[in-house]
C-alpha cells in the first residue's frame, strides 16, 4: 500500500514537471535586461559585423544588437523568459571560433535564468527550432567574464530548442 502510494506520488509530480516545461506562460512579465555599456554593444557590433562578413554569412538583426540566423524555425508555442527549455548547443568565441562549452545530451534550462543573449534570441524559434546567435558580451558574460571565458568575449552559440 505504501509503494503504490509512494509511485502515485511520483506520477503526479512528474506529470507537473512535464506541463511546466513543455507549457508556454502567457503571463509571464520577465523581460531581458538591456541596461548595458552602449559603448561595449557598439565595439560588440563592429566586431560581430566583421566576423560576419568575413565569414560570409548573412544574419538578421535584433533591435538590441544581437545578430542571428534561424537556420529552422520549428512549430509550437515560442517559449518565454518563464519557461524552461530543453536543448542541446555550442558555444564558440567570435574572436577565435574555439569551442569554449557543448552539450549534446539534452539539457533543461531556465530561460529567465541564463545570459541575456539567449533570453533575446531564443523566442524567435519554436521547438524543434535551430537557431544561431551572434551575442554581443554585454548580452553574455560582460566586463567580468565568466571562469574559462575572458571579460567583453562576444560569443556564438548554436542552439537545437528540443522543447
Amino acid at each position: 500500500m505504501v509503494r503504490h502510494k509512494f509511485a502515485f506520488i511520483i506520477v503526479i509530480a512528474l506529470l507537473i514537471l512535464t506541463s511546466c516545461i513543455s507549457s508556454a506562460d502567457t503571463s509571464c512579465s520577465l523581460s531581458p535586461n538591456l541596461n548595458v555599456d552602449k559603448e561595449q554593444l557598439e565595439k560588440d557590433i563592429n566586431n560581430i559585423d566583421s566576423y560576419l562578413a568575413d565569414s560570409s554569412i548573412v544574419a538578421q538583426i535584433d533591435e538590441t544588437g544581437l545578430r542571428y540566423v534561424i537556420t529552422r524555425e520549428g512549430n509550437g508555442s515560442n517559449p518565454t523568459l518563464c519557461n524552461t527549455v530543453i536543448v542541446t548547443y555550442q558555444g564558440r568565441f567570435i574572436s577565435n571560433n574555439e569551442v569554449f562549452d557543448t552539450s549534446n545530451n539534452p539539457v533543461a534550462l531556465p530561460l529567465g535564468n541564463i545570459i541575456t543573449g539567449w533570453q533575446i534570441g531564443l523566442p524567435k524559434i519554436k521547438p524543434g527550432g535551430y537557431i544561431t546567435l551572434y551575442i554581443p558580451s554585454v548580452y553574455a558574460y560582460g566586463s567580468e567574464g565568466r571562469d574559462g571565458i575572458p571579460p567583453n568575449s562576444s560569443l556564438i552559440f548554436e542552439i537545437n530548442y528540443l522543447r
